[in-house]
């Protein structure tokens, strides 16, 4: 979804060869963003920090089935799974909406293409928001990554307990946990290393007062690649092929 809104407006950028400011009403330039600029800024930052509420659920979830299994029975239902999605959605929006209300100013990057939160170079006022957005996200990033490596060694406890040898029936169960295992190890580094140079940056920006446009915006990129990246790992490792080359190597080296 995030995607599909964003891209539009980075490709008509490109179609008229003119900045967002200049393409929404009332731009006039790169310090007075115009409506396009803001609502570009309000989408990235929505669109960075709703998916990571998403993967902390699903976090929890794993967490709380093989560690909790009696809690998880009880008190996980799929009405509160419905009901989740929503409400994370709508606290995501109105917080991402302090920008426009003043708590923040959007900032227009360098070629004009990318509008995102200033990081840096303004007052109290201006950074208080990328400060809150950052420090949001990296507990976010720590829970994640806590829950993670939690649910990971539940699996690799199971692992030990199944039988290390007997017929493929025995096996079997012995080799979906590795898989579950390697997969979370995957997707966890990688939503780490995705998300940790914009945490960096906004701190940096409002406490060294370093202001670099081309690092902010290579921070941006990295948010924008988990998005990418993650569900392709996941999509490819959980293919039959990729999933028998793994097992005939932990064979092997076994």
């Amino acid at each position: 979804l995030g995607k599909c809104l964003i891209s539009p407006i980075v490709l008509a950028a490109y179609a008229y060869n003119r900045s967002l400011s200049e393409l929404g009403p009332g731009g006039r330039g790169e310090d007075e963003p115009g409506v396009l600029c803001q609502l570009f800024a309000f989408l990235m930052a929505f669109f960075g920090l709703a998916p990571t509420l998403l993967l902390l659920a699903m976090a929890l979830e794993c967490w709380l089935s093989l560690g909790h299994p009696y809690f998880y029975r009880r008190h996980i239902t799929r009405r509160l799974g419905v009901t989740l999605g929503p409400v994370a959605a709508g606290l995501c929006a109105l917080f991402c909406a302090l920008p426009l209300l003043g708590f923040g100013v959007p900032m227009q990057y360098c070629p004009g293409t990318w509008c995102f939160i200033r990081m840096a170079g303004g007052g109290p006022r201006e950074l208080v928001f990328p400060v809150l957005y950052a420090s949001l996200m990296g507990l976010l990033v720590l829970a994640i990554g806590a829950c993670n490596v939690s649910s990971m060694r539940h699996i690799y406890g199971m692992a030990r307990r199944q039988p290390r040898r007997g017929p493929p029936a025995t096996a079997a169960p012995r080799m979906e946990e590795l898989d579950h295992l390697i997969l979370l190890g995957l997707m966890t580094v990688l939503f780490t290393i995705c998300s940790l140079p914009l945490i960096i940056r906004a701190y940096l920006g409002a406490f060294a007062d370093d202001f670099n446009e081309n690092a902010d915006l290579g921070a941006l990129r990295f948010l924008s690649v988990n998005s990418i990246v993650d569900p392709w790992v996941f999509i490819i490792f959980r293919t039959s092929v990729f999933r028998t080359f793994v097992r005939r190597v932990c064979r092997r080296l076994n």
